[in-house]
């Protein structure tokens, strides 16, 4: 199945399908309203979670503890630091998201970005932020292992 034409952004009163009844549909009801809903309200739930652990970063780090141990000082900033490195991740993360949702927004979610054919259900399950179908996402892998970025 090739792209042919896009289906338009899902509306408010579409209602929000289970992963199962997702995977069952058919490769012609592709990214159709229902399909385009259930990965919107997925991506904004991940949106929210991922801010929310933001700001709960912000404040544990706000807690400054002063321990005149230095083990124990050294251990607290590893923490930190772990904490710092995963929600930079996060934070990469968050962006993605941010732009599959404003996809879904423009009709082009679902798509591969290379190929232009359909990314398919089951990689959007498990990655709603993927770009790229399993086959070209692997091409760009080997070619990164063997040539480098």
């Amino acid at each position: 199945m090739t792209k042919t034409t896009k289906s338009t952004a899902a509306t408010a009163d579409t209602p929000l399908l289970t992963d199962d009844q997702i995977r069952a549909m058919g490769e012609k009801d592709y990214m159709n309203a229902a399909q385009m809903a259930f990965f919107k309200s997925k991506l904004q739930q991940l949106e929210k979670d991922l801010l929310k652990n933001a700001g709960e970063t912000t404040e544990h780090l706000r807690e400054t503890v002063l321990v005149p141990d230095p083990a124990d000082r050294a251990t607290i900033e590893e923490e930190h630091a772990l904490e710092l490195r995963t929600r930079d991740r996060e934070r990469k993360l968050l962006k993605k998201v941010q732009q599959s949702i404003a996809a879904i927004d423009a009709g082009d979610y679902g798509w591969c970005e290379e190929t232009g054919e359909p990314i398919g259900i089951p990689r959007l399950i498990a990655r709603p932020t993927a770009t790229l179908s399993l086959e070209a996402q692997q091409r760009r892998e080997l070619k990164q292992k063997l040539y480098g970025d």
